[in-house]
């Protein structure tokens, strides 16, 4: 479902949102995408078992659990901090994969550094037994395949689709399935450009770029004017934004557009990744800072 953002936008700009966090309520936005063909494979090799890797707050370790419990897969996270280990209650997204019947390892940053080398997971599989491997954030070739069911017949209107990224499988699949004459940019939610090598590599075209100015200071950083924003696009929306990449992404098209980056009339869609559950986690974090919190309560 698109949805058109009532603003007011200058030079007859319009600009809507595609909300693929309204896909499903716990396996939401790319991380149904993403996910979609894995499960299937998964399936057709008669694996038993999903293991994959994340952080503290990680949307992928959340839908993976759910998704995992839906199809019939036991699943296994290990989780980047090994202090996370007795703090399970006190963190809503582990608690939820919990719920769902994953099971955790928590390993140190150092440890878990490794964990595209082959040796670790050999350690894993002596272990845990065989296993159907989902990189970190979800993103291989498969995932790719499932993004690129993101754009439809009726988004060959738009001239510009903005995307946030993480770990590049999103952009890759949008990328591959845009028409000649629409233009792609992509948001990272981490310091730096280095991602566009890899996503080089993945795609079919070169009509993308990265816009690496919205960063807030990198990956899960936030401050009292993200956190603002974020609070008033719900309330003048009724659309929720994420604050690790959908809320910065949104943020930086519109600053854009008062920049004047994009031609009149242009015609932009903004995908929705998802990523609500995090919302409650980065609360914890924000009152902890005795900073405002992200209300998509009304």
């Amino acid at each position: 479902m698109n949805q058109q953002l009532t603003m007011g936008f200058p030079d007859g700009i319009t600009v809507h949102i595609k909300r693929e966090d309204l896909i499903h309520p716990f396996v939401s936005g790319n991380k149904f995408r993403k996910l979609k063909y894995n499960l299937l494979q998964a399936k057709e090799e008669r694996q038993e078992t999903l293991l994959t890797f994340g952080g503290a707050f990680s949307n992928h370790i959340a839908a993976l659990a759910f998704a995992g419990k839906e199809k019939g897969f036991k699943t296994i996270g290990i989780i980047r901090g090994n202090e996370l280990r007795d703090k399970i209650l006190e963190n809503p997204t582990l608690q939820f994969a919990k719920n769902c019947g994953m099971q955790f390892e928590f390993v140190s940053r150092e440890n878990y550094r490794l964990k595209n080398e082959i040796a670790f997971l050999e350690d894993l599989k002596q272990k845990y037994g065989d296993f159907y491997l989902i990189p970190e954030g979800g993103t291989n070739e498969l995932a790719i395949k499932g993004c690129e069911e993101i754009l439809t017949e009726e988004d060959a209107e738009f001239d510009y689709i903005g995307c946030s990224v993480g770990t590049g499988g999103t952009i890759c699949g949008i990328i591959n399935s845009i028409l000649p004459h629409q233009k792609i940019l992509g948001f990272p939610a981490l310091k730096g450009d280095f991602l566009k090598e890899e996503i080089r590599n993945m795609v079919n075209n070169n009509n993308w770029d990265l816009v690496t100015d919205y960063h807030f200071g990198g990956y899960g950083k936030v401050n009292i004017e993200l956190i603002a924003f974020i609070n008033q696009f719900y309330a003048e929306n009724n659309i929720p934004l994420d604050p690790i990449y959908t809320g910065k992404m949104v943020f930086g098209v519109i600053d854009l557009i008062q920049k004047n980056y994009f031609s009149p009339q242009s015609k932009i869609l903004l995908i929705h990744t998802g990523g609500i559950q995090g919302i409650q986690g980065m609360n914890i974090s924000l009152r902890n800072k005795k900073l405002p919190i992200i209300d998509i309560n009304g």
